[in-house]
């Protein structure tokens, strides 16, 4: 039987079923997943009964494991991590800023997974933007203003030791290992092509994106902005709800999202894997 795909009605995302993840996918399977994921850019599996071991076995249908420089993984695994938020928990939501995850490394992460483990009754929404959608509309006197713009990407704002997860950051239930080597930085095109279908789209935004070359910071700073203002519209974002038992699986080259809050007094639990990219 095929897998039913069922668009969300927003800018992006689709519902796959007609699948059990919880065993091992016929190639023919694989490729009807990924051409989903490449034209919605957010796919939810929901109902999935998942161990471990078969979230692991799912992501390296689609690529390796991507490397997760600031995580430490679950205990027993180099490639789970676990995006935790206990009921007493007071520190800042993580991940509550709009981001494309690991853009500072020189091949950034083609894909994420993250599987349910333990949802709250309320709230935790994942959004998504579509960065495919945010070109496509943007006016062209704007547009005009950033093509061919190199970006200079560094996670030092987030993971270096002074950063919003360094050494200040008390309270938290995730494993976060802040390093100095979050300084450094990795420059990628602003606009570029995707890798498997070519469609040109926006790459990431203010947070990891630290400026542009040959400008200064005053000269970059109202312009990032403005772009981040625009890429993240009402119009080009998908709401995704949870459910128990749900896998989610988005693409990082086409989407940003961002997580949102409203389940306190809940414990929260994630499992995450990193697709490497496939070029």
């Amino acid at each position: 039987m095929s897998i039913v795909v069922t668009p969300s009605g927003q800018a992006c995302g689709a519902v796959v079923t007609g699948l059990n993840l919880s065993a091992p996918l016929s190639d023919e399977q694989v490729v009807e997943i990924r051409t989903a994921w490449l034209k919605y850019h957010v796919l939810s599996f929901p109902e999935q009964k998942m161990s471990d071991d078969d979230l692991e076995r799912f992501t390296l249908c689609f690529g390796g494991f991507g490397h997760d420089p600031f995580f430490d993984p679950i205990k027993g695994r180099e490639h789970i991590a676990a995006i935790r938020r206990n009921a007493d928990e007071t520190s800042p939501l993580f991940a509550e800023n709009w981001h494309s995850d690991w853009s500072f490394q020189e091949k950034p992460p083609a894909g994420t997974c993250l599987l349910a483990v333990e949802i709250p009754p309320i709230g935790g929404d994942t959004l998504f933007a579509d960065q495919h959608a945010a070109l496509d509309a943007m006016p062209p006197e704007m547009r005009a203003k950033l093509e061919g713009k190199i970006a200079i990407h560094s996670a030092q704002l987030a993971y270096a030791p002074d950063g919003a997860y360094g050494k200040k950051d008390e309270g938290r239930s995730m494993d976060i290992r802040p390093d100095e080597s979050a300084r450094e930085t990795q420059v990628h095109p602003l606009i570029r092509e995707h890798p498997e279908t070519g469609q040109l789209g926006l790459f990431s935004c203010m947070g990891y994106i630290i400026g542009f070359e040959g400008m200064t910071q005053q000269e970059a700073l109202p312009l990032l902005t403005e772009l981040y203002a625009w890429q993240s519209r009402e119009e080009f974002v998908y709401r995704h709800k949870w459910e128990p038992d749900m896998l989610i699986m988005w693409d990082n080259r086409s989407v940003l999202h961002c997580a949102t809050g409203g389940y306190e007094g809940h414990d929260r639990l994630l499992h995450r894997t990193t697709i490497a990219a496939s070029a």
